[in-house]
């Protein structure tokens, strides 16, 4: 059994993009957000484009957030709309390997890099021009992980009526409710062919100006996505202000699963542990562990809420209004936690592990 790693809890925010693609914001205004915002690490990731001299730590306020770059890589052609790959830890340009996903994915694993299979069920919206971004190419192999929740093609899920989409630009905070369901299938089902598939989330923001009459109104600012859905990731060390190790020292807890995601628009999240305990020790979020007698699950939340813990995709046990559970194991299985909040008159989702393999 894996023994855990001492635990320092960061909250890194990926898949941001800038005036050097599609987003309105510079990099300075975005980092500023983000600093406003409480976020530790940064990931930007333009489409199609590696811009330089962007990493480091910015301070302000006696905060500071450590900028990472990386890319949101995927063939142009109108013919191959989907199939977006956010890579990350790679310092060179790969645009030129996007019309073949595999190709891709495997020099950005020749490049020390990280592949994350971006909006992997992203659906069309037909009345706003807004195509279907869905990966489609299933046949791949190599790739880290995927963006489990990307708060953008959940607010397209939203988009029923032009209507709806008025009330949701003004109603920021309503929009999330939970990863896709599709999503979430897919995810469980990815798992179950026997190898690790670290979930993420991206925000996906562009705080685009929108016009509204003799008004232009920016959609979903950048310092609102970075105080909703975010990745919690558990460091083995604290960062400590040097670029490169804590540039490698957050790779590695990605690389790793040592995550979950959360809606901290719901509440803080910071606090929340899954861990399996057995008699050589402990592991977590993204450890394997074997099967063995003693074997334990516990999960801990910073307050009361509904509780989901899922066997192979399955829900094994619901606890409601509870902050921590412990859950004898006998079986293999991949697990993980879910749990809800109630807001706004409907349950939402608030937290989503990585999970731990009983192998």
């Amino acid at each position: 059994m894996a023994k855990a790693p001492t635990e320092h809890e960061i909250i890194f925010h990926a898949h941001v993009h800038t005036i050097y693609s599609d987003g309105s914001g510079t990099h300075a205004e975005v980092l500023r957000a983000a600093l406003r915002a409480g976020v530790d690490v940064l990931q930007f990731t333009d489409h199609n484009v590696w811009v330089q001299g962007v990493e480091g730590y910015y301070q302000a306020e006696g905060r500071r957030v450590l900028a990472l770059v990386g890319e949101e890589l995927h063939h142009r052609s109108a013919q191959a709309r989907g199939n977006h790959l956010l890579a990350f830890g790679v310092r060179r340009e790969l645009a030129g390997y996007a019309h073949d996903p595999q190709q891709l994915i495997n020099e950005v694993r020749r490049s020390d890099g990280l592949a994350f299979l971006a909006h992997p069920i992203d659906p069309a919206v037909p009345y706003l021009g807004e195509g279907d971004f869905s990966w489609t190419r299933w046949d791949v192999s190599g790739y880290h992980g995927i963006e489990l929740w990307n708060a953008l093609s959940e607010f397209k899920t939203r988009l029923r009526t032009r209507l709806h989409a008025l009330y949701y630009l003004f109603n920021f905070p309503r929009v999330a409710v939970a990863p896709l369901p599709q999503t979430l299938q897919l995810w469980d089902r990815l798992l179950q062919e026997g190898r690790p598939v670290v979930a993420i989330s991206g925000s996906d923001a562009h705080q685009l100006p929108v016009r509204l009459g003799p008004w232009t109104v920016r959609v979903f600012p950048y310092e609102k996505h970075f105080r909703a859905i975010n990745t919690h990731l558990l460091l083995d060390e604290p960062l400590r202000g040097d670029v490169e190790h804590d540039r490698a020292l957050v790779y590695r807890a990605l690389a790793a699963g040592h995550a979950f995601i959360a809606n901290d628009w719901l509440g803080s999240a910071r606090g929340f542990r899954f861990r399996a305990h057995g008699r050589f020790g402990q592991a977590i979020m993204g450890d394997e562990v074997h099967l063995g007698r003693g074997l334990t699950l516990k999960m801990r939340l910073p307050e009361r809420a509904r509780i989901r813990l899922l066997r192979d995709g399955q829900v094994l046990h619901t606890w409601d209004r509870a902050e921590v559970f412990s859950y004898p194991i006998r079986q293999r299985g991949v697990y993980r936690v879910e749990v809800y909040r109630e807001a706004w008159g409907q349950m939402r989702g608030w937290i989503f592990s990585n999970p731990i393999y009983v192998r």
